[in-house]
């Protein structure tokens, strides 16, 4: 055990030498790690390209069985091409490592997403769930089944393009018919076939497929359970409940790729087919859909047109200078785009500027009351960074306060005069105490929370908004939900306003949006 721990651990040379192909990597930033293998960004040194390398520690692979998996990853993996299958660049080694060069997906994967998510709309479920489909659909003409399709298995591209990746327990079905019998995959989207050891062939990833649409529609894994054996039982059974906020043609699908019976099982090819995926799916998504969920044109949701008001001027009478009443002319709107994206440019600037004309009237009859300056936020996040997966969140609110949110679920606040400190619990209890008087066990979080704050304030610009409003009207609740990307204040006429982090890369700045509800 300590041999394999101490192969793990061991680093790769901070510059990359690919001998036979005469190529050399910088190694860039660590991506994550899984089994014996660790990822790296790798930069080619002549091009600049940046790549994705997976590495495995010669050490590490002590059995031979071990050796022949990942000859056989290499060898099925180097054979794919296509859209929605990472890319595969060449693999080598040097004394110590095997490296993979993959293509680089900056988007990380369907798990980071779910994490910072935990639901997303069905449209977003159809949109990458098409895009599974069609990639199962290219490895299972190839006689690849995958065998260990999940969230953390299928990377995003800055399109957010789905790749599925991680062909470490993929295997060739030789003939028709043939049926493996490892068991192997992840207990929480295991096929019931693995776990009898009964043989299995593709229907297994159909199966996955269906864990895959019930997590991103439900939060959570259909068998899920705190004790292995406990979730495999489930499987075997059969055990799972779909609630009822799920639409009935979801559930008829994932019951139908969850089916016990895999020969019952809908294949990867006639899913599409299913009534699921008639329902409206867009062509894109935003990369905000990474943080909160997009808003699709309101035309597909409720019928209004895009860009139109809840009382649009069109529809109301408005007194003109002279006295007469009019009614504004709406401008012909075109046939909506098949992936409901807004009107074009050309069309909005048209709209609007016949708009502004309706409102140099004198008496707006119907106009919606002017949203009031006190609506704005007298606290926001003006930074924050992610060292999640080491330690927790950390912020930095508008007043200079700071505040990270630790792994532990505990959060802990620096007033701006860096001297009063406060101490959240995580089932909410609140102790405070100051710089100098606090209890020793706070050490290493206060000393963590002072580099969380140094970081912020030598990288990273601040936000702002262009509004002062009396800070009496507010009471601030600066405390982070179960969602380190969310959290709220409320004002004193108990009015909730949802603060969503989003990613500003141009300005390395991490700004915000607002959402109300009354």
């Amino acid at each position: 055990m300590a041999s394999k721990d101490a192969a793990r651990s061991k680093d790769p040379p901070e510059i990359i030498v690919d001998a036979k192909n005469k190529k050399k990597y910088n190694r860039g930033r660590f991506l994550g790690k899984g089994g014996f293998a660790k990822c790296y960004e790798l930069i080619d040194q002549e091009t600049n390209e940046i790549f994705a390398g997976k590495v495995v520690p010669k050490a590490a692979l002590t059995k031979a069985s071990q050796k022949e998996k990942m000859q056989q990853e290499i060898n099925i993996h180097r054979t794919l091409r296509h859209e929605h299958v990472v890319g595969f660049h060449g693999y080598f080694e040097d004394r110590d490592f095997i490296y993979i060069v993959l293509e680089l997906c900056k988007r990380r994967s369907l798990l980071e997403l779910h994490k910072r998510r935990r639901v997303i709309s069905e449209p977003e479920a159809r949109y990458f769930l098409r895009q599974i489909v069609h990639g199962c659909q290219y490895l299972h003409r190839n006689k690849v089944m995958h065998r260990d399709l999940k969230l953390a298995n299928l990377f995003l591209s800055d399109d957010l393009i789905i790749k599925i990746g991680d062909f470490g327990l993929a295997s060739r079905i030789a003939h028709e018919g043939e049926k493996k019998k490892t068991l192997c995959g992840t207990p929480n989207y295991i096929a019931p076939e693995i776990l009898t050891k009964g043989g299995h062939s593709f229907e297994v990833d159909c199966w996955s497929l269906g864990c895959i649409l019930y997590t991103l529609l439900v939060g959570k894994p259909p068998f899920e359970t705190r004790e292995l054996e406990k979730t495999y039982t489930k499987i075997r059974h059969n055990e799972y409940q779909i609630p009822t906020g799920v639409s009935t043609s979801a559930s008829k699908l994932i019951r139908a790729l969850l089916h016990a019976d895999p020969s019952k099982r809908p294949s990867m090819f006639t899913i599409l087919d299913d009534e699921f995926f008639k329902d409206y799916t867009p062509n894109c998504l935003p990369v905000t859909a990474l943080t909160t969920c997009p808003r699709f044109d309101v035309k597909i949701q409720s019928g209004r047109r895009p860009l139109s008001d809840i009382n649009p001027l069109e529809d109301f009478p408005i007194t003109s200078g002279g006295g007469t009443v009019q009614k504004t002319g709406a401008t012909p709107v075109e046939p909506e785009p098949d992936d409901g994206w807004l009107l074009t440019l050309k069309e909005q600037i048209q709209t609007l500027l016949k708009t502004a004309k309706v409102l140099e009237s004198d008496d707006l009859l119907t106009m919606e009351e002017s949203e009031h300056p006190a609506s704005c936020p007298v606290y926001w996040v003006s930074k924050w960074v992610d060292y999640s997966d080491k330690y927790g969140l950390g912020y930095q609110l508008c007043d200079n306060s700071n505040g990270v949110v630790f792994n532990d679920i505990t959060r802990l606040l620096l007033a701006a005069n860096l001297q009063n400190m406060q101490y959240i619990e995580p089932d909410g209890t609140e102790h405070f105490y100051t710089k100098t008087n606090h209890p020793e066990s706070l050490l290493k979080k206060i000393t963590l929370l002072n580099y969380f704050k140094q970081y912020m304030q030598e990288n990273l610009l601040k936000v702002s908004f262009q509004c002062f409003v009396d800070l009496g009207y507010f009471i601030a609740l600066r405390c982070f939900l179960l969602r380190k990307t969310v959290w709220f204040m409320r004002r004193s006429e108990d009015r909730l306003i949802a603060v969503h982090l989003r990613d500003s890369r141009e300005k390395n700045v991490e700004t915000v949006s607002i959402d109300v509800e009354d």
